[in-house]
């Protein structure tokens, strides 16, 4: 019988809260080898789509852009990787060597141990593998905080004179632990992202954030367009509407447009 192996996948996390996983790394690497999105995508493999999704999530979660794109050209055009995005994928596979050998080691441990400290193991790898359905995550650092006895008004900053506000309870801004400077993530479910097209449009919700539409993806009853937004780090968000409102909105790749959400419908979420 073949001696069993616990083997290591790991996730790493920036300064800034990106995620690093297998999947996206390879993708990295065979965007760096290709100098292509579609041939990388091919290559992992995975939808062209999806691999835009990863790019567009560790892009906003990150410091700095991770592939650069050029079109036209003698050469034609293409992606390739950052200075930034290359010690990333350095990083990562350094990390994972180590990490692997750790792992091993801890396999040796649990095995040589007693039932109850396994079942401690495998409650703890449970809570290490967590995952959020929220297509928007913004990396944020805490501005200040207007605390009430129920609810609390936290604002974040994105970029430079960008400012997030999110409305949560003031039980959760303790139990957070939150305080002005702590690097946070928020969480912002794409349907809860609503576009608007007219500059003069005025709502009551407290976040609005404008940019050029950069990918529109229509299914038969919804569509996923995405907004870049230069004037941010997080330089993406990702809203679903229905397809009809795209119609109805005459939205396209190059339109101008502001996406706008609630303060209640954004989580926060802190590291440890």
């Amino acid at each position: 019988m073949a001696k069993r192996r616990l083997q290591a996948h790991l996730e790493v996390e920036t300064e800034a809260g990106a995620v690093l996983g297998g999947s996206r790394i390879r993708l990295l690497e065979a965007i760096d080898r290709f100098g292509s999105i579609s041939k990388a995508a091919q290559r992992i493999p995975m939808s062209y789509k999806a691999a835009w999704d990863a790019l567009d999530d560790l892009n906003n979660l990150a410091d700095f852009p991770v592939i650069e794109r050029s079109i036209g050209g003698v050469g034609g055009g293409g992606t390739k990787l950052t200075d930034y995005g290359r010690k990333l994928v350095a990083m990562f596979r350094a990390v994972e060597d180590e990490y692997q050998a750790a792992m091993d080691h801890l396999h040796k441990e649990a095995a040589e141990s007693n039932v109850d400290d396994k079942a401690a193991f495998q409650r703890l790898l449970r809570r290490i593998t967590l995952r959020t359905s929220a297509r928007n995550q913004f990396s944020c650092t805490v501005l200040r905080i207007e605390a009430g006895q129920v609810s609390a008004q936290v604002f974040l900053a994105l970029g430079d004179d960008c400012e997030l506000e999110a409305q949560i309870t003031s039980d959760s801004v303790k139990h957070l632990a939150l305080s002005p400077g702590l690097e946070v993530i928020a969480l912002v479910k794409a349907p809860a992202v609503f576009l608007l097209t007219d500059p003069g449009t005025r709502t009551s919700v407290s976040n609005h954030f404008t940019g050029i539409v950069s990918r529109i993806h229509e299914g038969p009853v919804n569509a996923e367009v995405v907004v870049d937004l230069p004037l941010t780090r997080t330089r993406h968000i990702t809203s679903v509407v229905t397809t009809q409102a795209v119609a109805a909105l005459r939205l396209k790749v190059g339109s101008a447009v502001t996406a706008a959400f609630q303060a209640t419908s954004v989580i926060l979420t802190t590291f440890g």
